[in-house]
């Protein structure tokens, strides 16, 4: 009797311990819709092939590594969902999640998405231009341009440091500003609008349509990026001339979007993975992407490529024009304003600076290397 007493009592006991472990587990979360993976999908403005692209993977790579396969970004080339100026329409309607694509094509909803994005920006090159965005209030100043100039429903984050650039591939040789004037051009936001001033005429494609448009005779030279996307797109098959450098994009940099939306329904830890990612690939990339145009530009002057230098005067027509038009834009719409004056005052303290304290890349460059320079004279 006492035995069953005994083996009674541990038989209710251990049939609590099961019951109690039985209700822990009801309460908890399946483990597997706890940890199931967040994927977006986004597209590009670019063909998979370019090194644009390649921004693009390297981004989608540190973002799932660093979220431990908890974020997943689903990488898509230019048309595979829209055309690859529809990118952000498409985000913002959320047809797809996100864009890989540039401020710059954009200019025709508003103009300040010129100055958040590319050009000459007052002496700042590349560093600086990273530094104004987030120390200088430009990050703040991007957002506040696409949800309330905009009106749309978008986040952003300058990824895509693709530069300096070139001025482009020519028909013909260009020996001074005088021989441009009359040609038909392909090039991008607001350079194309000061070529026009200056009695070029600008044309718009995207990278996909510039050599057809070359090979019909179309237009008489492109700009794209420089030696490394020109070669992957074929541009020496077209022309052996070219020209560098540019003035229009010494800096041009592009973004990553996100619908508003599915960005707040990120986790906070995902929302600073993304954040820090972008910030991460834009370092990153830019120095692999600065190893292969060298390679690219070395491998071009093989193949019989005549890299010329850009006429002076025709780079000094180019400032000019530019900051007459900045000065019209400024004075009709405020926030275009507001954009540029944060820019001079940062270019102001950073551009002096530098000036004063970094010994110029040209003086040790030369030492070095003055008999290895690629560019050549303008032909006379």
């Amino acid at each position: 009797m006492h035995r069953f007493r005994v083996n009674r009592s541990l038989t209710f006991l251990a049939l609590g311990v099961l019951i109690g472990a039985l209700a822990a587990l009801w309460l908890q979360p399946p483990a597997a819709t706890a940890q199931r993976p967040i994927t977006l999908k986004m597209q590009a403005s670019w063909p998979a092939s370019l090194t644009l692209f390649e921004n693009f993977k390297m981004f989608a790579e540190a973002v799932e590594k660093m979220s431990a396969g908890r974020l997943k970004i689903e990488t898509l080339p230019a048309g595979a969902v829209v055309g690859a100026f529809e990118v952000i329409d498409a985000t913002n309607r959320g047809v797809i999640d996100g864009a890989h694509s540039a401020m710059g094509y954009y200019t025709g909803k508003h103009r300040a998405g010129i100055p958040l994005s590319h050009g000459p920006l007052f002496g700042m090159d590349f560093i600086d231009f990273f530094a104004w965005y987030y120390e200088g209030g430009g990050f703040e100043l991007v957002q506040e341009w696409y949800q309330n100039v905009l009106k749309m429903n978008l986040v952003s984050f300058p990824i895509l440091p693709a530069g300096p650039q070139a001025m482009g591939w020519f028909k013909r040789p260009i020996k001074s500003f005088a021989d441009a004037r009359g040609m038909k051009y392909r090039i991008y936001g607001s350079g194309a609008e000061v070529y026009s001033r200056l009695g070029i005429s600008a044309v718009t494609l995207p990278g996909g349509e510039i050599l057809p448009a070359m090979e019909r005779g179309v237009i008489d030279g492109a700009d794209w990026v420089n030696c490394v996307e020109d070669m992957r797109l074929g541009f020496h098959n077209v022309t052996k001339v070219h020209y560098s450098p540019g003035m229009h994009e010494p800096v041009t940099v592009g973004d990553l979007t996100i619908n508003k939306g599915v960005w707040d329904k990120l986790p906070p830890d995902l929302q600073e993975i993304v954040k820090v990612a972008s910030q991460a690939t834009w370092w990153r990339w830019y120095a692999r992407f600065q190893k292969q145009t060298a390679e690219a530009c070395r491998e071009l002057i093989k193949l019989g490529v005549q890299v010329y230098r850009t006429p002076d005067d025709l780079n000094y027509k180019f400032l000019e024009v530019w900051d007459q038009l900045q000065k019209e834009d400024a004075a009709k719409d405020p926030f275009y304003k507001k954009v540029i004056d944060s820019q001079r005052e940062f270019a102001k303290l950073m551009v002096p600076y530098r000036l004063s304290y970094w010994p110029t890349y040209e003086f040790r460059g030369h030492y070095y290397w003055k008999e290895e320079i690629f560019l050549k004279a303008p032909p006379k």
